[in-house]
């Protein structure tokens, strides 16, 4: 096999292949590239098994790309754009090189980077057990949560626990740690992974599963929350606290107000020490009214709150899947011990689907409140069950954001005579009877989605998306427009990098495929 030869000048970074020249006729050997600048001598036609000189290939510093010089007195063709005499161009992995002014009569090559294994480097980071611990239970964190504007991190079922009672007895809820007042917590999925890795590495730092059940079942934090809070007012005598005409509009949750002894107002608590006599807004729907234990949720969408009840049957998480609050309540009505309760939580755990994301349309619906100047309610279209939503375009995010397959698909749809709603329909019954392979849907637990299962706009699209891929693998080409039908398959089909930033490679080949090369293969 002939390597071809380094010229002047180069500087072999290595004696490692680190890409290729893969002739498209097998009958031709590999040409291999060990430097950074090596001159290219090899076979140029299929009717002659002479080598010459005729190109050189540069490896770029970005390492994922080369730079390709005619070396001949013929023009090259690369990606079907010729390169004249000295001129040079930019090539990727896949891209095709002809060393001749046509197909015709000439070899054609592909340009393959080969895989950076011995480049891949491990970071080891050394973490004290010590700066893994909550600093409530002193043992390394349990589903760790973070609270701001002071970032420190606690266990959930801690942290809940702490938020419960100081939102019993004070106006403001303090850092643990640090006793700055929260604003904000939410889970902390990248601590998450460190807090499994130190207990992996130190067997003797994990808790009992009685403890861990414990803890679990104090747990009331399944998505970032507000916590608003204010003064404290105590009152001398009796009388309204605040003029009830101007602070309804602040009301952001209906389910607040005059019971237990205080009143919830913009989620600042007031103690009452009399009567609230002149108007009381009626906060009690379908036989439920927050208490001062009650964790509210913020909606990501208006921006109101709700109060988080995970055993009424009722989404307020996106993608809320019906049958695990069903099995929940059984559960909840045996009188059975740790087991079950850990069952419960694993359950619990599974409710918020896909982005997590809370939503308040259709927990309000499901209570009868309706929108008003009182209070924030999210427009029900933002949260609806699969099979009650319509799509009337196609969206920005469907097969890889490509808009030349977008494009395709549409026309494909149009020939067919007809709708995008048409097609999406058949391929969510599709969906349903499990025609489709669902390893590749950008959704959390998507083996657990159903046509009934509540989703945001946002991961309605996702969804949308995932079914235009499997409606363009599964048409025959002939269906296809001619020029669409025509074209080759990318190598990293819709893994590929270049469709992204490159309309010519984007245009010229099909990335509606399943990719054979690269990591995704």
């Amino acid at each position: 096999m002939e390597f071809g030869e380094c010229s002047s000048g180069s500087n072999s970074s290595s004696n490692e292949v680190w890409a290729k020249l893969v002739p498209s006729d097998s009958r031709y050997s590999d040409v291999e590239i060990r430097s950074n600048e090596m001159v290219i001598c090899s076979e140029i036609t299929s009717s002659s098994l002479e080598k010459h000189d005729w190109c050189k290939i540069t490896r770029n510093s970005d390492q994922s790309s080369a730079t390709m010089q005619n070396k001949s007195s013929n023009t090259i063709l690369v990606d079907e754009t010729t390169v004249q005499n000295e001129d040079d161009v930019v090539i990727n992995c896949g891209s095709e090189i002809i060393p001749g002014p046509a197909r015709q009569g000439y070899l054609s090559y592909r340009f393959k980077l080969m895989p950076r294994e011995s480049f891949t480097r491990w970071l080891k980071v050394c973490i004290d057990a010590e700066h893994a611990k909550c600093s409530i239970c002193l043992n390394v964190w349990h589903d760790v949560v973070t609270v701001a504007p002071c970032l420190h991190n606690f266990c959930n079922g801690c942290f809940s626990e702490w938020l419960r009672r100081s939102q019993e007895r004070h106006a403001s809820v303090l850092c643990p740690q640090c006793r700055a007042v929260v604003q904000f917590v939410g889970r902390n999925h990248f601590l998450r992974n460190i807090e499994e890795d130190v207990l992996q590495a130190d067997s003797s730092l994990k808790r009992s599963d009685e403890e861990i059940t414990l803890l679990d079942s104090y747990a009331s934090i399944k998505s970032n929350l507000v916590i608003q809070t204010g003064k404290k007012h105590r009152r001398k005598r009796p009388g309204p606290i605040l003029d009830a005409e101007n602070e309804v509009a602040d009301f952001p949750c209906p389910q607040c107000g005059n019971s237990f002894n205080y009143l919830f107002i913009n989620h600042i608590i007031f103690w009452n020490t009399g009567t609230f006599g002149r108007k009381i807004v009626c906060t009690e729907f379908n036989g439920f009214q927050c208490n001062q234990n009650t964790i509210h949720l913020q909606c990501q969408a208006c921006g109101g709150m709700m109060p988080s009840r995970v055993d009424i049957g009722v989404p307020q998480h996106c993608l809320f899947v019906h049958f695990l609050y069903s099995t929940i309540l059984s559960i909840k009505s045996v009188k059975v011990g740790v087991e079950a309760k850990r069952k419960l939580q694993n359950i619990n755990d599974l409710l918020g689907l896909g982005c997590d994301r809370v939503f308040c349309g259709a927990y309000w619906h499901a209570q009868g409140v309706s929108r008003s100047d009182s209070h924030s309610i999210c427009n029900h279209e933002n949260f609806e069950p699969i099979s009650e939503r319509a799509v009337f375009r196609i969206p920005f995010l469907a097969h890889e954001k490509n808009r030349h397959e977008q494009d395709i698909t549409e026309r494909c749809i149009g020939q067919m005579g007809k709708t995008l709603q048409d097609v999406i329909s058949d391929w969510i019954g599709k969906l349903s009877n499990r025609e489709i392979d669902r390893n590749r849907m950008p959704l959390n637990h998507a083996e657990m989605i159903t046509v009934g299962t509540h989703v945001c706009n946002d991961c309605y699209e996702k969804l949308i998306s995932f079914l235009l891929y499997w409606f363009r693998i599964s048409m025959p080409k002939y269906l296809l427009p001619p020029e669409a039908a025509n074209r080759e398959d990318c190598w990293y089909g819709y893994a590929c990098r270049t469709q992204h930033h490159n309309e010519d490679h984007a245009r010229k080949r099909n990335h509606v495929c399943r990719p054979t090369r690269g990591n995704h293969a």
